[in-house]
């Protein structure tokens, strides 16, 4: 479609009871069918293989953006729901504050509500996903230019950007955390930039507010470990030039998992993606930016950023838990948006974690956290790490599990570097033995409790970056935490009915329909090394109501002269 006609500016149209399959208006949107293996390559094949397990929830009732939609979603997250029963959510009537209603459906949780989903846009199980990326960044494949795109379908420039009922206006952009944020936000983005000096193109997930229906309110971090972007800005400035920006709103999973991705700034993030499908993705020259963007995305907002003028943006619910306060940043003129036919806009849950944001990072995360531990440092003994999500947002905790009998060199070794891979990660790490659950907090503090002298198992440095959180109060240098909770010698049993014992009542509860369990480690009693064959033996008796003839033979064993609670071994050893 040529860039000027503009008949297509509102064909947005979708009927809210079509299948996702018929919402593919472009046969080039439905590559990934049954048959193909690997990645979905689009946004809508994604959401169609979600619909197919059963991943993806549709809402045809209207539902107000700003004020509704969010907060829905959100309750997958904040009602007590385990992972595996979160899911995407597809809204199909979507209505605003004054009555207005968008013919765009809007699609939250559908990148990264749970793992699952998460895999599903990765085309692989959860447990492959730490090759995938290791291998992806080893060797990326770099995207193919094409010359016709879906997502220049339709092209929105000049005068009909402006004004109240045009330009940005026309997308549903949901408000994110209502009764706070300032303005609606887009949330699910994929800001592509490129070095000036370079050419080397980055992507990234930045917040961008709705300023005005040409003009977006753009967050690019720019703390110590922050935004790629930031650091092109930085680049332009010094030549007094408008930075080129494209904010892609929904593609190929692959290439939005990118975005959130610590990634060297000299790797095209777009090649690193085609090495996780296993082919070259396809890219466009973007129409009045020298940049390139995904052929297939849904939506894209192309813009030049000021080198110099900021302007206040915010407040917005930020993903540390906190709302974050008005800070000057970025202003970005809008020159085009951009879309396929019958688009699908995108929007992701953050703010307090667990959120889709949390998700996102940690499925990648954690796994190059122990590639990094084992592979990299040579750590040994170290068997998993565990960003803890709820509320601290994966950035500031990490527990670091290891092997029984590691050495406390190695253990030592592990945590000096888990805190320091990245600037924002780890203040608090806390090293656990194999038989702690890491994903389990209150298993975690009972380590700590009973497996830890802070005297001699805590070590404090100085001189940390503060990191991401809120900019409220006192500014000053952080600090680090280090703990070493390990079991450090032989220990009695845990004191819970053994396995076969608990897994025997376990399936009378079962047989008697009571309410359906979630049992977290530790559920059974275990060995944790000091334990006799002698009180094997009395345990043995015991559930045999044999426990009178251990009465014998401890009446043989009475002695005088002792206090109440002195340990036998201490005498009779």
């Amino acid at each position: 479609m040529p860039a000027d006609d503009m008949r297509e500016q509102h064909c947005f149209a979708i009927a809210s009871n079509r299948t996702l399959a018929s919402m593919m208006l472009d046969p080039q949107s439905c590559r990934n069918d049954e048959t193909q293996v690997g990645p979905p390559l689009d946004f809508q094949a994604h959401l169609a293989a979600l619909e197919q397990r059963g991943l993806l929830v549709r809402i045809d009732r209207p539902i107000n953006k700003d004020t509704e939609l969010h907060p829905l979603v959100r309750w997958q997250f904040q009602g007590g729901l385990r992972e595996d029963q979160r899911r995407a959510f597809l809204f199909t009537n979507v209505v605003d504050a004054r009555g207005r209603a968008y013919h765009i459906p809007v699609a939250v949780g559908a990148l990264a509500a749970s793992p699952e989903i998460y895999s599903v846009g990765m085309g692989r199980p959860v447990e492959e996903i730490e090759a995938a990326w290791l291998n992806a960044i080893a060797n990326p494949i770099p995207p193919a230019v094409i010359s016709s795109a879906a997502c220049h379908a339709t092209v929105i420039r000049e005068e009909a950007l402006r004004g109240a009922e045009h330009g940005l206006a026309l997308l549903p952009v949901p408000v994110s955390t209502p009764g706070f944020d300032a303005a609606p936000y887009l949330t699910a983005t994929l800001c592509i930039t490129r070095d000036p000096d370079t050419g080397v193109q980055n992507m990234g997930t930045y917040r961008a507010a709705l300023k005005a229906s040409d003009r977006l309110g753009v967050r690019m971090s720019s703390r110590i470990g922050g935004a790629g972007g930031y650091l092109h800005w930085q680049k332009y400035q010094k030549r007094r030039e408008p930075m080129p920006c494209a904010i892609v709103i929904g593609c190929a999973p692959v290439a939005m998992f990118t975005g959130g991705m610590k990634l060297p700034l000299d790797l095209d993030e777009m090649a690193v993606a085609g090495g996780l499908a296993g082919r070259p993705l396809s890219v466009a020259k973007a129409i009045t930016v020298d940049l390139c963007v995904p052929a297939e995305a849904e939506i894209v907002i192309e813009g030049l950023i000021d080198p110099d003028l900021l302007e206040p943006e915010g407040p917005f619910g930020e993903s540390h838990g906190h709302v974050a306060l008005e800070d000057f940043n970025m202003s970005m003129r809008v020159t085009a948006i951009t879309h396929r036919p019958s688009p699908v806009f995108a929007s992701i849950i953050s703010q307090v974690t667990p959120s889709e944001s949390s998700v996102l990072k940690k499925v990648a995360m954690e796994p190059l956290f122990l590639t990094h531990l084992r592979d990299r440092l040579a750590v040994k003994g170290v068997t998993r790490v565990v960003l803890h999500e709820p509320l601290s947002n994966l950035r500031k905790v990490i527990f670091v599990q290891y092997a029984q009998g590691t050495p406390r060199t190695e253990i030592w070794r592990g945590l000096h570097g888990a805190s320091t891979l990245l600037a924002d990660c780890g203040k608090i790490c806390v090293a656990v033995s194999a038989d702690i659950d890491p994903a389990n907090t209150d298993a975690v503090f009972w380590s700590l409790a009973y497996r830890s002298n802070p005297v001699e198992d805590t070590h404090i440095a100085p001189h940390r970056s503060a990191g991401h959180g809120p900019k409220s109060g006192r500014h000053s240098d952080d600090s680090t935490l280090l703990i070493d909770a390990t079991l450090k010698h032989a220990a009695p049993p845990l004191a819970l009915p053994a396995k076969q014992f608990m897994a025997h009542a376990r399936a009378i509860w079962e047989e008697l329909g009571l309410p359906a369990l979630t049992p977290a480690s530790p559920w059974h009693g275990y060995s944790l090394g000091d334990w006799s064959e002698t009180w094997d033996r009395y345990a043995e008796r015991a559930v045999a109501g044999e426990w009178a003839q251990t009465g014998q033979e401890t009446l043989a064993r009475r002695r005088g002269g002792l206090i109440p609670e002195t340990p036998v071994r201490d005498v009779e050893e």
